[in-house]
């Protein structure tokens, strides 16, 4: 699919439009947690707009890197290049040379992966951090409707469904450590201007500020956030 060119027909922009927000979450985190790192990397870096508003926004000592798969989006990649913004494409777990970095970002990725157990243990040696943003999809409201989780399988390629108790089992059951995890908005900041969105926002914010857990688990529309050892 990503290397086809469905995925890109399907999504053209390969969400550009939403990097800046992701970038604010992955500050966010850092900045919680007080990491200082010197390298960044992204697998699956897509158009690499992440690491660009990164770039902008983090000291200038780091040096940033993006490995991808895809040929299309490795194009989109190329107007991002900068002095210390190298993209690559290749598979980053397949590359021989021992390379090793302070935080590696794994943003809306192993949900796409057939085997995300292999994909995340190889993962692990690649960096002291690993940062994570990982749809939930699995809530009461999509199993019910059925219909979003067959949609986000075609048209986004998403193979495998979580919710928070499942993606951190799966992060623990794959040799990792959690350090710290938050909520992000996903549905409430990056709905557009849909109706059926609009509609949405609302109940989900009163529930979630009564009980975050609960609101995510029948209604969804929220995606974790998880800093990893």
């Amino acid at each position: 699919m990503y290397t086809s060119g469905d995925y890109l027909a399907q999504n053209p922009s390969w969400h550009v439009e939403d990097s800046p927000w992701k970038a604010r979450q992955i500050l966010k985190m850092l900045q919680k947690n007080e990491l200082n790192p010197k390298s960044i990397c992204e697998v699956g870096c897509g158009a690499g707009e992440i690491l660009s508003q990164l770039h902008s926004q983090l000291p200038e000592e780091i040096v940033f890197s993006g490995y991808e798969i895809s040929p299309h989006a490795f194009e989109l990649c190329q107007e991002r290049r900068k002095e210390r913004l190298h993209f690559y494409l290749q598979d980053l777990l397949q590359e021989q040379e021992d390379l090793y970095f302070d935080i590696v970002l794994c943003i809306d990725v192993f949900e796409h992966i057939e085997d995300y157990f292999e994909f995340l243990r190889c993962l692990k040696d690649k960096g002291q951090y690993k940062i994570f943003h990982i749809p939930l999809d699995l809530s009461v409201q999509t199993v019910l409707r059925c219909w979003p989780i067959l949609q986000m399988r075609k048209s986004l390629g998403h193979v495998h469904y979580f919710t928070k108790e499942l993606a951190l089992s799966v992060l623990k059951d794959s040799g990792y450590q959690i350090v710290d995890c938050f909520y992000t908005a996903t549905r409430i900041e990056l709905s557009g201007d849909s109706l059926r969105g609009t509609l949405a926002k609302l109940p989900r914010k009163l529930m979630y500020n009564l009980n975050p857990d609960m609101t995510v688990r029948i209604l969804g529309g929220y995606s974790l956030m998880v800093l990893t050892r």
